[in-house]
């Protein structure tokens, strides 16, 4: 994918095998053609600019740099608007870049860096259709998060203009690029910009980041892919503090590891760890070297190693590139970039590229003095897993070929997938051929031979030493059967004649020499040769017994392979269908969760109704008594006037004086 010089390829990629390295690194140094350290020049950083050539682009020979360093990638063509505070991934050999801002507005376009051709190119079509078949149009949006999801590409929550009151989700599909808005449903989050979202096969996990009124936030959520729903998750222990602009990583699907981020009133260094099988917080509490606090980094999880390069305070840029190992617990750094790399840049990108069992960081964008649009490299090294892969296959490809040297060579070695057995029994078949051939009509049986000799075959102990012997000594006839050929022609050629005599029926010993001397020799290679006949026809007899015991052993082991891989078929189908049922389980769980959540916002709700209610009742309760004791001082007052009432008529009338004209 990345093209460059086999000295920059030495010089640029991390050994993965000598494991973390030291927190303080000695100042980058370059050699001369002298071969000394020569301390490395401000100007070195004009030089890490790597050109491209007419042809495909690549990496030429820089003299500068030191051993790892970030590299300035050259893209032909016409590049993006300069930004900042965008987000990045990768999907295939292209990484896609959307949003941002550059100083004075915010971006809504779509760029796609393809790593083949070393071109940028943007996404065509930017109106769309809803759910619900209205015309939509991508918000600018700044601080937002990306997922790769198969072709598509997530993008979830960031400052959008115009602005939304809760986290909206948009997918991207890179090969039609088009867009689609996924309508959530559940207990949507609040909007926010600053946060992380990581991607755990269908679930997205999104933690903190800073609402529209600038308040940091730490609760976490889920959303499940296939159902659509965001649903809150409720952790025991005690978790990182309200932050935003932090770095996240999800290690086996199990682990959540926060590092860092800002918070209302100070710049956080910290790192927490979530166990999704207890759902359980922890701080993780570092011996050694420890990071300063930073905010704004980017962070990279490959294998075991989170990558973290860049960040810093409102103080300080930090130009660092960090490795946390996950099961160490140790910090390491691993690149001490100058002042001009890009991650000293503010709100830059950063994601990993994997190819031809190479991993690669490239950094985009950020800003320093003005937004950039430049592309840096890090060359990392070879994929740990493929290599492990290629190193276990060499070393299983090699004790096969030394095996098949000494099975070939050696001439007192073992049996090797019947090899060496089937070698001796060659042999053994010759010979006994051979001698069935001089014997004729005239050759003892092995009974015979047996009578002749009976200490010559001890036992089965003797004859399977016999039979090593043999092994050994027909090795050795292979290396020397040029010199042994002749002395076995005299032996044929004398045991012929002795044979010839004693079939015509005359005394045998008239054929031979006169003297008595020549006699017994002829007697002792005539009983040693029937001897060995009777040994051969033993261990002839044994190894085609053993044979057909193999034949039948490795048929009784295919029908058992056999047996063992439809077994391991039905268990592969159990293993689907339960996997399945237990998808479905977790989605009828999360529904079942978000019902229930509903249930607890309802009873809440219905609670305070009734507090309400209660209240206005013994404020109607204490009017009403009012109102009793008003009415009841009424009627004591209505009583004292009847009375008076009735007094002034019980008064007598007063007579008048008449009147006299």
């Amino acid at each position: 994918m990345f093209g460059f010089s086999k000295r920059r390829m030495k010089l640029g990629r991390l050994n993965s095998a000598q494991g973390t390295r030291s927190p303080m690194r000695h100042p980058k140094r370059s050699s001369n053609s002298s071969g000394e350290a020569v301390p490395l020049s401000n100007n070195d950083s004009d030089e890490k600019s790597c050109q491209c050539s007419s042809g495909a682009p690549e990496f030429n020979d820089c003299a500068s740099g030191g051993s790892e360093n970030w590299m300035l990638l050259s893209i032909a063509g016409e590049k993006p608007t300069p930004r900042f505070n965008h987000a990045a991934a990768v999907v295939g050999n292209k990484m896609v870049v959307i949003g941002g801002e550059t100083g004075s507005r915010m971006l809504e376009d779509v760029q796609v860096l393809n790593f083949d051709s070393f071109s940028w190119t943007t996404a065509s079509s930017k109106l769309y259709l809803s759910p619900t078949s209205l015309p939509l149009k991508i918000p600018a949006c700044k601080g937002h998060a990306l997922v790769q999801w198969g072709k598509k590409i997530l993008m979830v929550g960031g400052k959008t203009d115009p602005s939304s009151d809760k986290v909206s989700v948009w997918a991207f599909d890179t090969e039609t690029e088009c867009w689609s808005l996924l309508e959530a449903k559940g207990d949507v989050p609040v909007a926010r910009s600053g946060h992380t979202v990581l991607r755990a096969s269908s679930v997205l996990i999104l933690f903190g980041g800073e609402d529209v009124k600038r308040r940091k936030l730490n609760d976490l959520h889920m959303f499940d892919l296939k159902s659509l729903t965001w649903l809150p998750l409720h952790c025991t222990g005690t978790g990182p503090s309200p932050r935003s602009n932090h770095v996240s990583a999800l290690y086996d699907d199990k682990l959540l590891l926060i590092f860092g981020g800002s918070s209302k009133s100070r710049t956080l260094n910290d790192l927490y760890t979530l166990d999704f099988e207890t759902m359980a917080w922890s701080r993780i509490k570092i011996r050694g070297f420890h990071p300063s606090p930073r905010a704004g980094c980017c962070g990279v999880l490959c294998g075991t190693k989170w990558y973290i390069a860049g960040g810093g305070s409102r103080k300080r840029r930090h130009a660092e590139t960090l490795i946390f190992d996950v099961l160490k617990l140790e910090w390491s750094v691993a690149v001490a970039s100058p002042a001009s790399s890009i991650t000293t840049n503010k709100g830059f990108s950063l994601v990993l590229v994997q190819h031809k069992e190479r991993d690669f960081l490239v950094g985009f964008g950020g800003f320093k003095k003005d937004p950039s649009n430049e592309v840096e490299v890090l060359i990392m090294g070879k994929n740990e897993l493929s290599m492990g892969r290629r190193s276990s296959l060499s070393k299983a490809a090699g004790n096969l070929l030394s095996g098949n040297r000494l099975t070939s060579t050696g001439p007192t070695s073992q049996p090797v997938n019947g090899t060496t057995t089937s070698h001796v029994d060659s042999i053994a078949r010759q010979n006994l051929a051979s001698a069935v051939e001089h014997h004729g009509s005239g050759r003892k049986s092995l009974s015979e031979s047996l009578l002749i000799d009976p200490s010559s075959v001890s036992g089965n102990v003797s004859l399977r030493k016999q039979f090593s012997n043999d092994e050994d000594a027909s090795a050795k006839m292979t290396k020397t059967s040029g010199d042994e050929s002749p002395s076995q022609e005299q032996g044929a050629k004398q045991l012929d004649i002795g044979l010839k005599t004693s079939s015509n029926g005359g005394d045998y010993k008239a054929g031979l020499p006169a003297s008595s001397g020549a006699c017994q020799q002829y007697e002792a290679k005539l009983s040693s040769l029937m001897k060995r006949n009777g040994i051969l026809e033993g261990q002839l007899a044994t190894a085609l017994a053993g044979r057909e015991a193999a034949v039948k052993s490795k048929q009784d082991m295919e029908k058992k392979m056999a047996d063992a891989v439809k077994e391991m078929e039905l268990l592969k189908e159990k293993l689907a269908s339960v996997e399945m049922a237990q998808e479905e389980a977790n989605s009828l769980s999360n529904i079942v969760h978000s019902d229930n959540v509903r249930l607890e916002h309802d009873v809440a709700f219905l609670k305070a109704v009734m507090d309400d209610t209660q209240k206005e009742l013994h404020t109607t309760r204490g009017v009403l008594a009012g109102e009793r004791a008003r009415a009841f001082q009424l009627q004591v007052e209505v009583f004292h006037l009847k009375q008076r009432l009735q007094s002034l008529e019980n008064r007598s009338p007063t007579p008048r004086k008449p009147f006299h004209v």
